[in-house]
């Protein structure tokens, strides 16, 4: 994302009604460009935060704007949601070229949560400084068709049982107990930007192979890194050895790949 999302949402207030919902059900505001291929939906918060689901050119993004800038070097950040009576949990989003605008790794899931609206945590580590996280409790409104207007122009099913199994996986992309004897080692693809990154969900075997995979994620969105993350997955075999009693596959994992040309410099990761 080149430009911020709240720079696209203000725009939306200019556009002509035509380009916009008008259903008088509530619902998120869209804002429709078919020039540039775009949907999206979004709704700002009264906190200063504005939520976002966006297909641009068949792809998704979730995205959150407004947060307080994320240092630069780090392409990622770490923020913990809690959707309902749920207590929140750690989700790591890529950070954008503006610093305070975020993208979810999972935007289907994060876009087909907010469909029914409701009481929405965020909570920012070290967003109120001096090491003090900065908590945002939202009532988040229900979306009676924007969202789900979104996901269907991105081919994204509006239900997805995966979801569920999203919290169970731990940093690594695996399931408590589950390790990679040989992770994906995807090859650099034949694209013109210099770096990239993809995120891949799949369905663990009780072999300890995988399949069932899809791309989750990918920036940019023509770089072809989602293709080269998928095809890295063939050979890819999980270590079943330390699997807690009782626990059996399949079983959903994850994985993110970042890619860097020869001679790029590689931003850190967060600790």
């Amino acid at each position: 994302m080149k430009s911020s999302l709240i720079l696209a949402c203000a725009a939306a207030l200019a556009l002509p009604a035509s380009a916009q919902d008008t259903t008088t059900e509530p619902d998120w505001d869209l804002l429709n460009d078919p020039g540039k291929k775009s949907l999206i939906a979004y709704v700002p918060a009264t906190t200063g935060l504005t939520l976002a689901v966006r297909c641009v050119d068949g792809a998704l993004d979730g995205v959150i704007a407004g947060l307080p800038a994320f240092p630069r070097g780090r392409p990622t950040r770490p923020l913990n949601l809690g959707f309902g009576d749920i207590p929140p949990h750690e989700t790591r989003w890529s950070v954008t070229t503006d610093r305070t605008v975020a993208i979810s790794d999972y935007p289907a899931a994060f876009a087909r949560s907010l469909v029914k609206g409701g009481r929405l945590n965020i909570v920012i580590p070290g967003g109120a400084g001096e090491g003090r996280n900065l908590r945002h409790d939202l009532m988040m409104p229900p979306s009676s068709g924007a969202i789900e207007q979104v996901l269907t122009a991105c081919g994204r099913p509006l239900v997805d049982p995966r979801d569920a199994l999203l919290p169970d996986i731990e940093d690594n992309g695996l399931p408590l107990g589950l390790k990679w004897a040989r992770p994906p080692r995807p090859r650099y693809p034949n694209t013109n930007f210099a770096s990239g990154y993809a995120v891949i969900s799949c369905v663990g075997q009780p072999d300890g192979t995988v399949d069932q995979c899809q791309v989750e994620s990918e920036q940019p969105a023509r770089g072809r890194f989602g293709e080269a993350a998928l095809r890295s997955v063939g050979d890819a075999r999980l270590d079943l050895a330390a699997l807690p009693p009782g626990r059996i596959l399949p079983h959903m994992i994850a994985f993110r790949v970042n890619f860097y040309m020869d001679g790029y410099e590689r931003p850190r990761e967060p600790e």
